[in-house]
């Protein structure tokens, strides 16, 4: 996590030293934005490029382990609730960015007894039911995603008790504040802190920078803090 408050201030002591005048709360707030959210993708981006790098797997480990280690922040689970409208349809996690596992328990909490529901495309669907040895079941579950949510394909239907790992998009961030003779002061309870890993603190300072027109490179930024 990284605090709202120390980027928006070191945003502000560039744009000054830079005479590009003040930025204020709100276009903070939407460059703030704008900003965690290029950086989270750039997380997936890089790890495939790192994957499909041939050659010495040692060479990319330590960049695929810094990788996982700042997407897995963003890793979550949960049960999934099923669509009152659509006839066994359940609805995408909240705020999901990446889906990953599902898994069915057929008493609705041992995990021992969870079962991983393997994915489909639709149009598979028929050459699954033509063998008795690949039709879905309650132990061999099936399911597609569509845009009205998620299909589970089972012999009876699984209408309840299926749960998902995911990845998550990063919350909203904002640079809480309260007016006070006309100026904007920090309020830390209702500010959100950026979701990002620690180490991203002088990345985000550079990109909301870049996205309101101010071009720094990580050297000077270094500079002008040592300046301070």
């Amino acid at each position: 996590m990284v605090n709202v408050d120390t980027v928006y201030q070191r945003v502000l002591a560039i744009a000054n030293k830079e005479q590009r005048g003040y930025i204020t709360p709100l276009e903070f707030n939407l460059l703030a934005n704008q900003a965690q959210k290029e950086i989270f993708g750039s997380y997936f981006i890089e790890l495939n490029q790192a994957l499909a790098m041939p050659g010495n797997e040692s060479e990319y480990s330590d960049i695929v382990k810094t990788l996982n280690e700042k997407i897995s922040i963003f890793k979550n689970d949960g049960s999934l609730t099923p669509l009152s409208y659509v006839s066994g349809y359940f609805s995408y996690p909240i705020n999901m960015y990446k889906l990953g596992t599902l898994y069915y328990r057929h008493n609705g909490s041992a995990t021992e007894d969870s079962v991983e529901i393997q994915e489909i495309n639709y149009d598979e669907l028929i050459d699954y039911n033509k063998s008795p040895l690949t039709k879905p079941t309650l132990s061999r579950p099936l399911y597609s995603r569509s845009d009205s949510g998620i299909k589970i394909f089972s012999t009876p239907s699984i209408t309840m008790n299926v749960s998902a790992s995911y990845i998550k998009k990063p919350s909203k961030v904002e640079w809480g504040y309260v007016v006070v003779n006309e100026q904007a002061l920090y309020n830390a309870g209702s500010a959100t802190n950026f979701e990002l890993h620690t180490s991203e603190e002088t990345t985000l300072v550079i990109k909301i920078l870049g996205l309101a027109g101010i071009v720094i490179q990580k050297q000077e930024l270094m500079a002008l803090g040592q300046q301070a």
